[in-house]
C-alpha cells in the first residue's frame, strides 16, 4: 500500500500514465522539475495551518502528491475533465481515505471550499482573476505565476512595476517573490519566465470606508498613470463614481494631487478614498 505522506511520484511518469502532453494553446504547461515541486509547500509561512490545502489547477498531480505529503486534507480544482478523472484514479487511496477531494470545473466558476492555505501552479491566462478570488479569503498563498505578473504584485511605490495590481494585492497580504523559475521547469516550456510568490495575509495599516469603492478609485487612477493625480481623479469619474471630483482634489491637497499614481502609496490611496466618501459623492 502506498504511503501518501512519504512517497513522491515522478512528474514524467505521471504525464505518461495520464497520456497527455501540455498544450500552450490551452494554457497548459505542466510543472515537472522535482526540485521546484519539492520546495513549493515549504514556502508557506512557518506555522501555517495545513488542515485543508487548496490547489488550483491540479494537472497530472505532481504538486498534489507533494501537498498530500504535508497536509491533512487537500482539495484540487481541475477544469480538464480527463485530468480530473485521472487525479481521482491516481490518488484513489487518498480520495477513499477522505484526504483528497477533486473538483472538476473552472476555478473562476466553482464554489471554492473553506481552506487554510493554498499552493497552486496557476494557469497564466487567468491568474489575475484567480488571485483575486483567493486573496480576499486572507489565507497564506504560494502561487506559481508569470514572472512579470509576480513582480508587479510585489512591487513598491515609485518602481516601474508598481501599479493597480500592487496596491490591490498589498491590500490583502504581504507579497514576496521567493523564487524565479525558468521555462525548462515545465513541459512544454512556456514562452515566459515564471516565479513563485508568497502571500502572507495581513490587515492593512489604514482604514477605508468601502472596499469596492477603494478598488474602483485605485483602478480609475491607474488608467491615467502618466497624468497627475489631479487630472486622473477628474478624468475618471465614470470608473470611480465620484460626483464631485473637484471637491476631492481640493481636499486632498497639492502634495498628493501633484503626484502620479505610480508614486502614490496604498495608505495615500486609502486617504483619498476616505475623502471621496466624505466630499466626493462616491
Amino acid at each position: 500500500m502506498r504511503d501518501e505522506r512519504t512517497a513522491r511520484r515522478d512528474p514524467a511518469a505521471l504525464l505518461r500514465r495520464a497520456g497527455v502532453r501540455g498544450d500552450p494553446d490551452r494554457d497548459q504547461h505542466f510543472l515537472v522539475d522535482d526540485r521546484v515541486l519539492d520546495r513549493l509547500p515549504g514556502y508557506l509561512p512557518e506555522g501555517t495551518d495545513l488542515a485543508h490545502v487548496l490547489e488550483v489547477g491540479g494537472g497530472t498531480g505532481a504538486l498534489t502528491d507533494r501537498l498530500l505529503a504535508v497536509a491533512d486534507r487537500v482539495t484540487v480544482v481541475e477544469r480538464d475533465p480527463d485530468l480530473a478523472g485521472f487525479l481521482g484514479e491516481e490518488f484513489a487511496e487518498a480520495v477513499s481515505a477522505g484526504r483528497l477531494d477533486v473538483i472538476e470545473g473552472d476555478a473562476l466558476d466553482v464554489d471554492l471550499p473553506g481552506f487554510t492555505a493554498s499552493v497552486s501552479n496557476l494557469p497564466y491566462g487567468v491568474s489575475s482573476e484567480i488571485c483575486f478570488r483567493l486573496l480576499p479569503r486572507r489565507r497564506p498563498l504560494v502561487l506559481m505565476l508569470q514572472r512579470e505578473f509576480a513582480e508587479r504584485m510585489a512591487a513598491a511605490p515609485g518602481t516601474p512595476e508598481y501599479g493597480r495590481l500592487s496596491v490591490t494585492a498589498g491590500h490583502y497580504a504581504d507579497v514576496e517573490v521567493v523564487e524565479p523559475v525558468p521555462p525548462t521547469a515545465f513541459e512544454p516550456p512556456p514562452a515566459v519566465e515564471s516565479a513563485v510568490v508568497r502571500c502572507v495575509p495581513r490587515d492593512p495599516d489604514y482604514e477605508i470606508p468601502d472596499e469596492a469603492a477603494f478598488m474602483d478609485l485605485v483602478r480609475a487612477c491607474f488608467t491615467q498613470r502618466r497624468k497627475t493625480m489631479r487630472n486622473a481623479v477628474r478624468n475618471t469619474t465614470h470608473i470611480s463614481g465620484l460626483s464631485d471630483p473637484d471637491a476631492v482634489v481640493e481636499a486632498a491637497g497639492e502634495e498628493l494631487m501633484g503626484k502620479r499614481a505610480g508614486d502614490v502609496s496604498p495608505a495615500e490611496f486609502a486617504r483619498l478614498a476616505r475623502l471621496a466618501a466624505e466630499v466626493g459623492g462616491a
